[in-house]
């Protein structure tokens, strides 16, 4: 039997990347998962298709509310119930301050803060009690980067967020907590850091490579569990020992 047999999951942003490593394992651990994707339909279809009947993909933006809701509505379809709700998918919005638009601010907090705080209020609501939520932070909100206004923002404010519903939801037995990826060897890193060969960052930690998608889904996979229940309002640093 697994650890999370029976339960039912909402992963956002779950087509690729550390969301695809994340419905991998919690399908693994024996839950249920319905995750959304943005366009990539092929790599949604593969996830689904490994989930052997257990994982689930709803076309959404996160940024957009009304795609959102339709996101909810189809989950609870789906599942019948939400037990574990996971805030992956994130805007990597980066560049100078200088050059930041109005579009580009809107966007990033969109998606990176306003979607996951409503996510977080729709689980107030409909989540049964002793579930669990878990929002992806970055270290970006501690080792600040120059380019990264944007995005360490939005992620604070997350952080900050899953800290008082941490406080709200506690009552019912919901945990809250914030996982914070290190460098972590996806495409969104890439995408970031056009060239970057990563070497002095590896140099700097501690276990002297960059993280997988699979590593920072093994701590989500121990918030969702029972284990975990008496771990609520924090903030883990999932880098390889980035940050000591």
């Amino acid at each position: 039997m697994g650890a999370l047999d029976g339960m039912a999951a909402l992963v956002t942003g779950g087509s690729r990347g550390i969301g695809r490593a994340i419905v991998t394992r919690l399908v693994a651990d024996g839950a249920t998962v319905v995750f959304s994707f943005s366009e990539n339909k092929d790599a949604a279809a593969e996830v689904v298709a490994a989930g052997d009947g257990k994982a689930f993909a709803v076309q959404a933006d996160q940024g957009d509310l009304a795609d959102q809701e339709a996101l909810f509505e189809e989950a609870m379809r789906l599942l019948g119930g939400l037990d574990i709700l996971v805030n992956n998918a994130a805007a990597g919005t980066t560049g100078p301050i200088v050059d930041v638009t109005p579009e580009m601010y809107d966007r990033a907090m969109d998606v990176n803060a306003k979607g996951p705080f409503f996510a977080m209020r729709f689980a107030g609501k409909h989540m049964r009690d002793n579930g669990r939520i878990i929002n992806i932070s970055t270290v970006n909100t501690r080792i600040v980067p120059a380019m990264a206004s944007l995005y360490a923002g939005s992620k604070a404010a997350l952080e900050l967020f899953t800290k008082v519903a941490a406080y709200e939801f506690g009552g019912r037995g919901i945990t809250v907590n914030a996982v914070s990826p290190g460098a972590t060897d996806t495409q969104m890193l890439h995408d970031a850091n056009p060239g970057d060969t990563f070497e002095s960052t590896v140099a700097f930690t501690a276990l002297k490579r960059l993280g997988r998608p699979a590593d920072v889904a093994d701590v989500v996979a121990l918030l969702a569990g029972p284990d975990a229940h008496w771990i609520t309002g924090q903030n883990i640093t999932a880098s390889g020992g980035l940050m000591l």
